[in-house]
């Protein structure tokens, strides 16, 4: 490979939010992350080239991409690797995808609406939905033998029950990994369409698909589904860029349009951070080698875990992912309530993975893990998970 992923980097003392809070939240200060969705290795050589230049520059005053280059480069990525086009008039820049869920929210409901979401998922959008004061609809993903699918008639039927004005799409699902298919997402939006909601497509994790499946920009399947669709996008997961906070935020139809930017200058947003403006366009630009080859790195590790946990620790099963970088593991054939298991894992273990319960309705007896990182440090986390399931599970009382 021409970049080295195998590399591992200290994070410590550098106000990681995954490496450097664990006191803080009520955890060993000895224990291993792998939970926060970022990743363990650097961003792209060509993003961090663009980024010293500019840092060379010195001046960090306001700043927005001043012509179309920058909307070049992102709309390119998009028609190479998922064969849709964007319009320029189309993109809103904001500080990320969860600041985006909140505006969507307030822009295109009222206290009282209920918004729909697809739990277990991302706990932002349990958090979006109850602290704006909205109603909290729930089409719990259906589950059988590690296979997840959506019940379309409780879909529809949640929508009607709770006046339904706004779908949070998470596509690919984030903790569970699906790849939703094309018929699936047709089913979901012609239902949004016959009861005029509108639907918020958080597909930050699009380029993490495996082989095998494809991702579909959900506005790209229908121009009916364009109209009624806020697609939610970001290099941040992509390139490893979350701390320089940058969003691409597509809305085709200029009546949502403007009311969701309209609630953006309501919240006192304007320019964004320069530093993820020119990190955006580094990355799409000069990036595509990178994420292909770390794709193939992503795909080792995951051979890696399974391996691992098939012959070492059969009670824990993976959740087979089509896409993300998250591992999505079933601790249920442990025998441990939540509560145990988590403190085993974060007590015993000394492994600082996400409950599931974190992700609501469907989590119980889960874990997420991110294995978005070299394989050292993979191969350490599973060999402290095998200690302590070799040391003797504990008693529930």
């Amino acid at each position: 490979m021409a970049y080295d992923f195998d590399r591992v980097v200290e994070r410590r003392n550098t106000d990681s939010l995954k490496f450097d809070y664990a006191k803080k939240r009520g955890r060993p200060e000895d224990i291993l992350p792998l939970w926060v969705a970022d990743m363990d290795f650097p961003a792209p050589p060509e993003v961090l080239s663009a980024l010293r230049e500019r840092v060379d520059h010195g001046i960090f005053g306001y700043s927005d991409a001043a012509d179309s280059t920058y909307f070049d480069t992102v709309n390119h990525w998009y028609q190479t690797r998922f064969g849709y086009t964007f319009q320029e008039s189309w993109l809103t820049k904001t500080p990320g995808v969860v600041y985006a869920l909140c505006v969507a929210i307030r822009a295109f409901t009222r206290e009282g609406d209920g918004v729909l979401i697809q739990p277990p998922v991302y706990y932002p959008f349990t958090e979006s939905v109850v602290e704006n004061n909205r109603v909290l609809a729930q089409n719990v993903l259906v589950e059988h033998d590690g296979q997840y699918s959506v019940d379309l008639i409780d879909f529809e039927r949640k929508i009607v029950e709770h006046n339904v004005k706004l779908f949070l799409l998470c596509s690919p699902h984030n903790p569970v990994g699906r790849v939703w298919k094309r018929e699936e997402l047709l089913a979901m939006g012609d239902i949004c369409l016959r009861h005029e909601v509108v639907v918020v497509s958080d597909e930050i994790h699009a380029d993490f698909v495996y082989p095998g499946f494809q991702h579909s920009v959900f506005a790209s399947l229908k121009p009916e589904f364009e109209a009624i669709t806020i697609t939610c996008t970001a290099p941040s997961k992509t390139f490893n860029l979350a701390g320089l906070q940058i969003a691409n935020i597509f809305i085709a139809d200029p009546s949502l349009r403007k009311k969701f930017r309209t609630e953006v200058n309501a919240s006192g947003y304007s320019q964004p951070n320069v530093m993820g403006l020119i990190a955006s366009r580094a990355a799409y630009e000069h990036g595509a080698d990178w994420l292909d080859e770390l794709l193939v790195y992503l795909r080792g590790n995951l051979d890696y875990l399974r391996d691992f946990l098939a012959r070492d620790i059969p009670r824990i099963r993976l959740v087979e992912p089509e896409g993300t970088y998250l591992a999505w593991l079933d601790c249920r054939a442990l025998g441990l309530s939540d509560a145990v298991l988590n403190h085993w894992i974060t007590r015993t273990a000394k492994l600082w993975l996400d409950a599931g319960t974190m992700f609501g309705a469907g989590g119980e007896g889960f874990v997420r893990l991110n294995y978005a990182c070299p394989r050292a440090t993979l191969t350490q986390a599973l060999l402290q998970l095998k200690a302590a399931y070799d040391s003797g599970l504990p008693s529930e009382s």
